[in-house]
């Protein structure tokens, strides 16, 4: 049995939640998220909650029950109060800069790096730090792993780009081995 797919999801008011089909739609404002859920799970939308339950007995519609729910409410969470990361910048001449939207970094190499910016994610950068927030989670964390990705911090003197509640083990140098 699914713990996560027993509990409710509460929508908090100012987002508006109907059912088209197969399809949760989630509205707030002029934003709007749409689940689809290929029917693989019934859906009722009570008072202000959104309750999730099986289709049937087996294990795929038990897995999919859950998952539907914590999908739909990363939703929820999203137009609500939104998803942030962020990301610092260690290392001698590293540093960021958001022209419009593209996201300079310096990192380096011989050339700057120009990250185009994603739809319906906002960059700042605060000194070594750069913060990355929109309202969908995946895309979030897509896009600060892809920034982290082009300079990964390295073990020996931990410069790179890292998330900033990220620990680096730190390997010892040459000096090590006498």
């Amino acid at each position: 049995m699914s713990r996560v797919g027993k509990v409710p999801v509460t929508v908090p008011s100012g987002i508006e939640v109907k059912i088209e089909g197969t399809e949760l739609v989630a509205k707030k404002g002029n934003l709007e998220k749409r689940l689809e859920t290929h029917g693989r799970v019934n859906v009722e939308v009570k008072d202000n909650e959104v309750v999730f339950t099986r289709k049937d007995d087996s294990k795929e519609s038990s897995a999919f029950w859950g998952t539907y729910r914590s999908l739909f409410n990363n939703i929820v969470i999203g137009l609500d109060q939104g998803f942030k990361k962020s990301l610092e910048i260690n290392g001698v001449g590293y540093r960021a800069n958001v022209k419009g939207k593209t996201l300079e970094l310096q990192l380096g190499f011989s050339h700057p790096v120009l990250y185009e910016i994603p739809e319906g994610i906002e960059i700042k950068v605060e000194k070594n730090l750069i913060h990355v927030s929109g309202t969908d989670k995946q895309q979030v964390g897509q896009v600060a792993a892809e920034i982290r990705g082009f300079r990964p911090p390295e073990p020996y003197k931990g410069k790179g780009v890292k998330y900033t509640d990220e620990v680096i083990i730190r390997k010892a140098g040459k000096a090590a081995g006498k």
